[in-house]
């Protein structure tokens, strides 16, 4: 069977090495933030972001227990501010909308109105050959309404000038997918 995680870190692992710039722009429990952390080394740098305190709590926790370099900066902030804190090209970045993992306040989701401008900011940071890949949970509403409007952006964006493809289990509709953006 198909391992959507193992699947999403060899399509960034085909753009990012060590030294380049990336974001986790929703860190959660913060297991993408180490991943990448440790995939760019002590030269590079990963910006994380999170609107709960407890997200960046245990993003700390997670970083400190898998002995990550300190090359990350936890901004306690919504991804669609994003562009405001990092002034660099970014060669990857990992989105993982919906609700904090674990959590008990399932309603406090990411939103559309926040999502769109992240993701198009996103865009927008990427560097030559950069990657962004987002993870959307179409078993809760806002969710699926999340997919629905980023594939409709997608759909407007020229194919010379970047790659997206999604990627989905076809006979489990309710199952994550993830989009995957590529920048020629």
């Amino acid at each position: 069977m198909t391992d959507l995680l193992t699947l999403q870190k060899s399509f960034i692992l085909s753009h990012l090495k060590e030294g380049d710039i990336c974001a986790d722009f929703t860190m959660g429990n913060g297991h993408d933030t180490a991943f990448l952390s440790k995939t760019v080394g002590k030269s590079g740098h990963v910006f994380a972001f999170d609107i709960q305190e407890s997200a960046l709590e245990s993003t700390k926790q997670t970083l400190k227990k898998e002995g990550c370099p300190e090359n990350y900066t936890l901004i306690l902030d919504s991804h669609h501010n994003a562009i405001n804190y990092i002034d660099k090209k970014i060669k990857a970045g990992m989105f993982n909308l919906g609700y904090l993992p674990g959590a008990g306040n399932k309603a406090l989701t990411t939103k559309r109105e926040t999502t769109l401008p992240a993701v198009q900011n996103a865009i927008s940071m990427l560097d030559s050959d950069g990657i962004l890949l987002i993870a959307v949970y179409p078993g809760h509403e806002e969710g699926y309404l999340e997919g629905l409007m980023l594939e409709e952006y997608f759909k407007t964006i020229s194919r010379f000038e970047m790659s997206i493809s999604r990627f989905q289990i076809i006979n489990s509709p309710t199952s994550p997918y993830f989009f995957i953006v590529e920048k020629k």
